[in-house]
């Protein structure tokens, strides 16, 4: 396995970038690895590694090895430790901050979705009305999906707890579905705040079973679709990430109803925060593309 010391230092800081995106209800870690150029390479490894395990069970050790050089650690490593890292700590600060500021933090949040929404779109080769078409249908579920009310359910079992986990982490690699908005609308989002701050190794243990499971599953589908019909899901996630942008729009009530702005000076500060964000994906896109180029050994 061969990990330069600058790879993994930026594959780590992207890790971290991903990790603080799915504490977000609205942000999509997938969004992340989208802009940051990883996307692919990342859907890849996880079908890969979620694989390995399976065939190794059923006695297919030579599968299993096939399937475990698939994977590309030297960028699985260091990005799966920066969303631990950011998990972490980012449990304990990001929704205070969503709290006490949520205009300013959804702004900023609205910039970064809105400014990549051209990345997925670049990489149709042929735009054309069937895209847009996809765009918008996919656009006008999310927008649906994320108008639901939030909620909390006090004591979840055990079997809610994973069957979640299988599902917000699906959408925690699919840009523009936020996992930690199916979980809030689940009403697991607190609960598993709470778990992870708590340390509570047994709620973390049943979820991260969840997660597992849903990820091996769901990557396998998202790869097939990104290899037999990438325009076509890429002009799907476009949509999605347009539509999620409603769970962004910095004026909404307690059940996520979209509000007018109080008065034209209140627009000001989200809107200059928002273009901060806009600008930010910008950079990011430049500097990670920089930074990836090259060919990106496997191990």
């Amino acid at each position: 396995m061969k990990l330069s010391p600058r790879g993994t230092l930026v594959h780590y800081l992207q890790g971290l970038l991903m990790g603080a995106a799915d504490i977000v209800p609205g942000v999509s870690g997938g969004t992340v690895a989208l802009i940051v150029g990883i996307y692919e390479r990342l859907i890849t490894s996880v079908r890969a590694a979620a694989a390995a395990p399976v065939a190794l069970i059923r006695g297919r050790r030579d599968e299993a090895r096939e399937r475990f050089n698939e994977v590309y650690w030297s960028l699985v490593l260091p990005l799966g430790a920066g969303v631990v890292t950011a998990l972490l700590i980012g449990a304990r600060f990001i929704p205070g901050l969503l709290e006490r500021y949520p205009v300013e933090s959804r702004a900023v949040f609205f910039g970064l979705i809105a400014g990549s929404l051209a990345i997925p779109w670049r990489r149709i080769e042929r735009p054309g009305a069937a895209h847009v078409l996809i765009a918008v249908v996919a656009a006008v579920i999310a927008f649906a999906l994320v108008g639901f009310p939030p909620r909390e359910v006090l004591n979840p079992t055990n079997l809610g707890i994973f069957l979640a986990a299988s599902v917000a982490i699906c959408a925690m690699i699919l840009p523009g579905v936020s996992g930690s908005f199916l979980l809030l609308v689940m009403g697991m989002y607190e609960p598993t705040l709470r778990a992870v701050h708590a340390r509570d190794l047994v709620y973390i243990a049943v979820f991260g079973a969840g997660a597992v499971a849903g990820l091996g599953l769901f990557s396998r589908l998202l790869e097939y679709l990104l290899s037999r019909h990438h325009d076509t899901t890429m002009a799907a996630l476009v949509g999605l990430m347009v539509g999620s942008l409603r769970a962004l729009w910095p004026y909404l009530d307690a059940d996520r109803r979209l509000l007018a702005p109080p008065s034209f000076s209140a627009v000001l500060v989200p809107l200059v925060l928002a273009a901060l964000g806009f600008l930010t994906v910008t950079l990011l896109v430049r500097v990670s593309a920089v930074a990836s180029r090259g060919p990106e050994p496997r191990h």
